[in-house]
């Protein structure tokens, strides 16, 4: 049986020099979200690379995806997220990536197959 659906999302989009790229990816899919998944609140982690966009796009998106509203409220206060926040800063030096976009969803609705399931019945 797989995981339960998320009921709320953390998204980051991110961008990264060049020549810091392959260790950055290595990185973040190795330690970064390794570290941050140890909190018991957060569901899942996908990472998707951009293929098509307008030039200045961030070229990755990262979306977190938590168990409840009251998870992702707490996650910035845990020892989890402290952890995953000084090992960042002591890997990474200033300007090597920059985070374009930080946003925090609701669901609303999930649509598959031809059915859909509302989140309000």
């Amino acid at each position: 049986m797989g995981l339960p659906r998320a009921s709320v999302i953390n998204m980051v989009m991110v961008d990264c020099r060049p020549e810091v790229e392959a260790r950055y990816n290595d990185w973040y899919n190795n330690v970064h979200i390794p570290m941050l998944l140890k909190y018991e609140g957060m569901v899942r982690a996908t990472r998707y690379q951009l293929l098509t966009g307008p030039a200045g796009q961030a070229r990755y998106l990262t979306v977190y995806e938590f168990r409840d509203q009251e998870a992702m409220d707490a996650f910035p206060q845990t020892p989890e997220c402290a952890a995953a926040t000084a090992e960042m800063r002591t890997t990474w030096a200033s300007g090597e990536f920059t985070i374009k976009l930080a946003a925090r969803y609701a669901l609303i609705g999930s649509y598959e197959g031809g059915k859909t399931t509302n989140q309000n019945g």
